[in-house]
This record gives structure tokens, sequence and C-alpha cells, in this order.
């Protein structure tokens, strides 16, 4: 027998850690969430970094969790929320660490992901899952969730807060010049594989500040390899073209950056995600994930799309019969890219945005 749904929730519980990206792609289904119950009280626990970024989001409370501290974090966790029980758990995250951490959370519901899509049997610690959904991206896999609960309005809002201090620490950066932004470098984990080149980032560095005055800033985290990647960008162009804050930005800073650029040029990233919230022209630089799954959702027209490639010439595999998900693991997968790909879709988007700009949807 199926645990009923609540007809009206007075307490929604979001358990979602990670990633940046991610927590971006979900705010929607919030958004969804308190349009169709705004009196619900939204308890959202975290990781830290995302925390940072996401702070002063209106209407939800956020728990942060430190993945570094382990068991104890989690016990610190179930201790602080020992009084709280959920109408309804939404079980976000398809990883052990997240489903063993909501053991300690009381929810009469607990809802997760369908078998299909849900990884390390995070199946086995909800009571409900979700219908199937084949091939969804990773926003619409979030919307589910509202979808099962009965919500009609997921139409797409982020509001995101960027407070005026963020808005301060771009403009030290920029002073007031007109810009794209480059951020180069994906999370540098293990056969990530990601990350493009230094030398085809600086062509089209070179084609934005040539065919249209537009500088470009890079930036990433404080890692050796982001900021040995950003020298070696600026090292290949024109004197005042680049404005390095590679390790120098706050996630807000950084948040405020994305919102003030004309566009916005990332490999599978936080910042591709972080742009497509903002509402940012975004091209997206996609090789070894698929970007139908996991690409800036407002702009996948505009991806630059090697996917299918890599796939052939690396797994040697048709795409269409990979699992929905599947990444391409191959240090080379990323040099299928080339810097006129990146051009095209670069001046296509700013096609678009111009129109967009002169002739606004009035309906």
């Amino acid at each position: 027998m199926k645990h009923p749904l609540p007809v009206r929730p007075a307490h929604i519980g979001v358990l979602r850690l990670s990633a940046l990206g991610d927590v971006c792609n979900l705010v929607p289904t919030v958004r969804a969430l308190q349009r169709q119950w705004p009196e619900a009280r939204i308890t959202w626990i975290i990781g830290k970094g995302e925390h940072s970024l996401l702070a002063g989001l209106s209407g939800v409370e956020f728990i942060v969790y430190d993945k570094s501290t382990g068991l104890a974090g989690m016990r610190e966790l179930w201790r602080r929320l020992g009084d709280t029980r959920f109408d309804v758990l939404l079980h976000m995250q398809q990883a052990l660490r997240a489903s063993v951490l909501s053991l300690g959370l009381k929810a009469d519901l607990r809802i997760g992901y369908d078998k299909a899509r849900a990884k390390d049997a995070q199946h086995w610690f909800t009571h409900r899952q979700l219908a199937p959904h084949p091939q969804a991206h990773v926003l619409e896999s979030f919307l589910d969730f509202a979808r099962l609960l009965g919500v009609e309005d997921l139409s797409l809002d982020w509001s995101l807060p960027v407070p005026e201090s963020a808005h301060k620490e771009a403009a030290s950066f920029t002073s007031g010049a007109p810009y794209i932004l480059m951020s180069p470098c994906a999370n540098p984990r293990l056969r990530n594989f990601r990350n493009w080149s230094a030398e085809g980032y600086a062509a089209v560095v070179e084609h934005v500040w040539v065919q249209h005055g537009l500088k470009t800033v890079l930036t990433g985290g404080g890692s050796t390899q982001e900021r040995e990647m950003g020298q070696r960008i600026a090292a290949q162009a024109q004197p005042g073209a680049v404005i390095d804050a590679i390790g120098e930005s706050s996630l807000k800073g950084l948040l405020a950056l994305i919102d003030e650029a004309r566009a916005v040029i990332a490999p599978d990233s936080g910042p591709v995600h972080m742009a497509n919230a903002m509402g940012t022209p975004t091209v997206g630089l996609f090789a070894t994930t698929n970007p139908e799954r996991a690409g800036p959702y407002c702009w996948r027209d505009f991806v630059v799309n090697r996917y299918p490639d890599a796939v052939r010439t690396y797994l040697h595999k048709d795409p269409d019969t990979l699992p929905w998900g599947q990444r391409v693991r191959h240090p080379d997968a990323m040099s299928l890219i080339h810097a006129d790909d990146v051009i095209d879709r670069f001046e296509a988007l700013l096609a678009t945005a111009r129109k967009q700009t002169e002739f606004p949807d009035e309906t």
C-alpha cells in the first residue's frame, strides 16, 4: 500500500547537499512549492558551499551540513532537528551519505527517485518514488518531486538573492567595462575530464575582444590547476583583453559577475547553471557529459555539443544505446571541441540576445 501524499503540507523538508549547479537547478522546484502552498514552511538541508551561494533565498530555512565533519556532523544535525518532524521529506540527493543522513530525520513521508534514476540504492530509504521519467534533464527531475505532490504551476522562477556587497565586489574587478565571463575549469575531481584547452579559450577571448570590444573576466576556484589555466589563457591574449579573477571572488561575487556579464562561456560546471538561473546568455561546452541531461536548461540550443562524437570515438558505441547520464571519462574528449565551434555558438547567442532586447516578449 502506497503512503498517502499530503494534501496541504505544513512543513516540507528538502534534502540536497550538493553541487552548485544542481542546487541552482533545484530552486525552481522550491519556488513552485512556495506558489502552491505559500504558508508552508520549507527547510532545506544543504552543503556548506552551496549554502553560501543560495543564502538569503526568500521563504527558505537552511540547515547546513558540512560533509567534511562526517558522522559527527550528522549527529549534530540530528540533534538540531530532533524536535522537527516533516510532513514530507524530498530526498533529492542520490548518494549513500545523504541517505544515511536522512535516517536521523523525522518525516511522515519520504519521497525519492524511481529505481531507474536512483543511485546507491536510494529507493531503500524512501516510502514513495517518483514516476518514471526517461531521459529527463536534471532540472526536470527535480520538478518531478513537485509533480508527484500535485503542484500545478511549474513555471520557472529563480529570483536568486544577490546583495549589494556582491555587486560592489564584481565592480571592483571590472570597473564598469562591458565583458563576457569565462569560467574555464570544472571541479578538479579525479577523472572529471571536463576542461577544454587554454589555447581554445584564448582564441575565443581574441575573437570577443577584436570583434566586439568586450573584455573577458576569468573566474574559478583557487586551485593550482585553475590558476595555471587562467595564466595560460591570459598569456596568449592581447593586453587589456583579460581580467583574471580566478580564485579571487566569493560565490555571491561570482553570481553578481555572472548577472552583469553579456554572456558566459564555461564547461559543464556550476557557473553555466548559475548563469542559467540569472538569465544570462550562456554557451556551455560539453563532450564528456550529455547536455540534454545536464546542460544550461534555458540555453541548450547554444551548447557546443560534442558528446555524441565523444561516445562514438572513445566508447565505440552508439549514443542512443547508452544509459541516460553515462559520462565519457577520457582525457581527450574535450579536444573534440574547436574554437570555431564556440565562436559560432557565441555569435548565435549574441544575435538572439540582441533580438530579445530589441523585441521583448510582450506576453
